[in-house]
């Protein structure tokens, strides 16, 4: 039988360009797929770090995307550490620019952000109609930077490849002036509730949404909680209708790369036998951050953007309640800048108990993941969540909130789960700092129980969160779209 060849179609790829999980999904689940026997490629924006990084050939050129941008190429290479061949978008005019993938150096988004991401759409589509050097069977879309993908290909020639769109996030709509459609090639009758028209707004997600042969989200959860109008963001009831070609898939984790045993950026390796190592891991951990020496107090962790839905809002007026309970907390993030403030304010309150530091990196990521105790995470939705896996993995036993694969992949401790043995982890229920105080100071009481703490532990990193299952389900929703 033929190999099923899919092209992976991201804004951003783990390690070239990363913002968030996104990043690390697209990396992690083509080598899984790869592993299974897809021929998966990927297409990627050529932003001026990923041409600097790459060596590159060229293998289209003059491509005419829309009437306002110069020629476009597709330049090609590998992605590092594999043999799947990734596709670059090369448009000098679109990409070439300082800042992230999405916005510049002072934080805005780009103002031409619906050229730069149809741009990339279009190629896809070109891919799907065209073949250009490879002719795919699927197109896998993933969230609204790609999301015009399934509308170019219905409002285009016939065509031989399928589209899947994936939601990691649904709140991010890729939404702009009705007068892209024009701009973006579309025809005017796309615009309207039945295509691409968003109260008013073009919507590069409903065009996913509403043209994609099938949709799949990050979990089974999430399936579920965006056809309600609490989580839908509007889309709810024309994903409800879709809901027969709806599937939650849960992401998975690159299980190399947030190992403990073999990970090169924490200052111990450890397994599940030997968690020593967790202990010299919160020792150099409290080293660099500057945190008081404390073996007997429990270090709470968080890797977080600095937003409304992670639930840090619900969070700072508790903290210091979670101090004085006798607790430290390492937090590395960035976001809302009144929330970074206050963060800080406390930080300075409490210098020894509180770190803070803002931005990302990826060392401190690890070591956090490996030196702290317990690992925070109250959002207030969660489409998947990887690093309630990346915790568990670690021997780092996770709160959370009850929501999307937060709720699918951690088990709450109580009576009946302690028994059996399956709990590993501490869950609420509602978005409020009580509730979420409560449930922390359920789990600082657990953790003065060495018993239960070292089984939450290793509970927790014998669960097998690999990509190997979720792409085995992947492969199925192809063959099924494709048949």
């Amino acid at each position: 039988m033929a190999k099923l060849r899919v092209l992976f179609v991201t804004s951003e790829v783990f390690p070239l360009i990363k913002t968030g999980g996104l990043a690390d999904v697209s990396y992690a689940l083509p080598c899984a797929l790869r592993d299974l026997g897809v021929d998966v490629r990927l297409l990627i924006p050529g932003y001026r770090s990923i041409l600097e990084r790459m060596a590159l050939e060229c293998i289209h050129t003059g491509l005419t995307l829309f009437s306002t941008l110069e020629p476009a190429q597709v330049l090609v290479s590998t992605l590092p550490d594999t043999d799947i061949p990734v596709y670059v978008v090369n448009s000098p005019q679109l990409y070439s620019r300082e800042g992230g993938p999405y916005q510049d150096s002072a934080g805005n988004d780009f103002a031409d952000n619906a050229l730069r991401f149809g741009a990339l759409s279009k190629v896809a589509a070109l891919f799907g109609k065209q073949g250009l050097s490879f002719q795919p069977d699927i197109i896998h879309c993933n969230d609204w930077q790609s999301a015009l993908v399934p509308a170019f290909l219905a409002y285009g020639p016939s065509h031989q490849a399928r589209t899947i769109m994936s939601v990691h996030n649904l709140a991010y709509q890729g939404l702009f002036g009705k007068e892209m459609v024009g701009l973006l090639g579309l025809p005017p009758e796309s615009f309207n509730m039945y295509g691409l028209e968003y109260y008013g707004w073009m919507s590069f997600l409903k065009a996913g949404l509403f043209y994609a042969d099938w949709l799949t989200t990050v979990s089974p959860t999430y399936a579920q909680e965006i056809q309600t109008p609490e989580f839908g963001y509007g889309f709810y009831d024309m994903i409800a209708q879709r809901a027969h070609k709806l599937t939650g898939i849960l992401n998975g984790i690159d299980v190399d790369e947030w190992n403990p045993a073999i990970d090169s950026y924490i200052s111990t390796n450890y397994t599940s036998d030997k968690l020593i190592g967790k202990t010299h891991n919160a020792r150099a951990l409290r080293a660099r951050l500057g945190l008081a020496p404390a073996k007997q107090t429990p270090l709470i962790g968080m890797i977080t953007r600095l937003t409304h839905q992670k639930g840090l809002d619900l969070l700072v007026p508790i903290l210091a309640d979670i101090i004085h309970e006798g607790a430290q907390l390492a937090l590395l993030g960035s976001g809302d800048k009144d929330l970074e403030k206050r963060l800080q304010e406390i930080a300075n309150t409490f210098p020894e108990q509180v770190s803070v530091t803002f931005g990302y990196d990826e060392e401190l990521a690890h070591q956090i993941e490996a030196g702290a105790d317990i690992f925070l995470m109250p959002s207030r939705f969660e489409p998947c969540g990887l690093n309630q896996m990346y915790s568990m993995r670690y021997g780092t036993v996770p709160v959370v909130r009850r929501t999307g694969g937060l709720a699918d992949t951690v088990v709450d401790t109580t009576p009946a789960t302690l028994d059996n043995q399956t709990a590993t982890g501490f869950v609420f229920e509602c978005d409020t700092s009580k509730e979420l105080l409560r449930c922390v100071q359920r789990a600082l009481l657990a953790f003065r129980d060495k018993t239960t703490w070292r089984m939450l532990r290793v509970n927790g990193m014998n669960c097998d969160f690999s990509w190997h299952n979720s792409a085995q389900q992947y492969v199925s929703v192809y063959q099924k779209v494709i048949s």
